[in-house]
């Protein structure tokens, strides 16, 4: 491959897509059925599943709707608390109290920034119905003992796998790890149709619940097709419209052929990355486990407590690198009220920075952060 012009920056994502998404989104085209919930979704649902080693999924609009849509199906009340892990995008959060329910923020270990076991044993109380575990960076937590935990306090257990697809825990893939499973197709994913999610379980009655909750509270139009009556559905709950559609779901068909060479690009930028940074004192690579496969969604470099973070990822951006920080300790952000200290994902969020990392990245275009990345460490230091 070729490199890139010095002026030109290195994006911090990027999608892979051509001309195989263009030809299928053209097929559906000439189906007539671009809305939701039709058959590019259930042909995508079927593949889906079979990938997360489920036997269901449900397409959604988003990966916040397949959070809310599941805790919703789980039975999640006003009055409820639901222990979530800290250090994620705030989306995970924001469906508790969507759901009515009130989130718990656990703390983190400190290698793979997911949540400890023994912080969520701590937190459970009467009220607690279950826990959310987050794949940070799209990296498995600890789920034998997230289940170990749930199974001894009669809680259900449900895996954010937002930037999971691909991963694997003890050779179980990501999704098939908890109760249920929320996945994200956003732009900045392992695979993508710029926004997206889906629901996946091997529980028939959840998912088929959330088929019906994500079509305002009926089953979606196709599955009345065909019918030798003029069926008309009735409503007996309320729902909403969190439908994936046709033209997205037929994406996701040929992002998901993608996925083991997307994967593989993704993991040998990473090799180069820990290569590179090993000798650099200032800088912690991202932990490997030997029990659980990476997919890299994003590489997360720490930063020593002496070296300011901010003025790095500064530094680093006036060359042309796009970098940014972490992810968020959930607990310090407002919208959730007075939370109890969480010291390691407050200082995860306050070291962390996130470097260039997706599919498409040239060998010259990882050799110009390598080099800016050690320069600028060299120069704020």
């Amino acid at each position: 491959m070729s490199g890139q012009p010095a002026d030109r920056p290195v994006l911090l994502g990027k999608p892979t897509v051509g001309e195989e998404e263009l030809a299928a989104v053209a097929e559906v085209f000439r189906s007539g059925w671009l809305a939701g919930a039709g058959p590019a979704c259930r042909r995508f649902e079927e593949r889906f599943a079979q990938a997360t080693g489920t036997t269901h999924a449900l397409t959604t609009s988003s990966c916040g709707a397949a959070l809310f849509l599941g805790l919703k199906v789980l039975g999640v009340q006003p009055g409820d608390e639901v222990i979530v892990g800290d250090y994620t995008f705030p989306a995970t959060g924001h469906a508790v109290l969507q759901a009515g329910a009130k989130p718990v923020f656990a703390d983190i270990r400190p290698d793979t920034f997911s949540a400890d076991p023994a912080a969520i044993e701590a937190l459970v109380t009467p009220r607690t119905v279950g826990i959310l575990a987050v794949d940070v960076a799209g990296l498995p937590g600890d789920f034998d003992e997230y289940r170990a935990i749930a199974d001894q306090h009669g809680l259900w257990l449900f895996e954010d796998a937002a930037c999971s697809a691909g991963a694997t825990y003890k050779t179980r893939p990501a999704g098939s790890l908890a109760d249920l499973a929320a996945f994200s197709f956003h732009g900045r994913k392992g695979i993508t149709a710029g926004e997206g999610g889906a629901l996946v379980s091997n529980r028939e009655d959840l998912i088929s619940h959330a088929r019906k909750m994500h079509t305002y509270g009926i089953e979606p139009a196709i599955s009345r097709e065909g019918s030798g009556t003029l069926p008309i559905p009735e409503f007996h709950e309320l729902g909403w419209n969190f439908r994936l559609s046709d033209i997205q779901a037929a994406i996701m068909g040929v992002q998901l052929d993608r996925l083991p060479d997307l994967l593989a690009a993704r993991r040998a930028v990473a090799k180069r990355y820990h290569e590179a940074f090993a000798d650099v004192d200032a800088l912690t690579a991202p932990a490997e486990l030997p029990d659980r496969e990476h997919p890299w969604q994003a590489y997360l470099l720490t930063v020593a407590p002496e070296v300011s973070r901010d003025a790095l990822a500064l530094r680093i951006r006036e060359q042309g690198v796009q970098c940014n920080f972490g992810t968020y300790a959930s607990h310090l952000q407002p919208v959730y009220g007075e939370q109890q200290a969480l010291p390691v994902s407050a200082d995860a969020f306050r070291r962390q920075l996130a470097i260039p990392m997706h599919a498409e990245l040239t060998e010259a275009e990882v050799d110009r952060v390598v080099t800016t990345v050690r320069e600028a460490v060299n120069a704020v230091s």
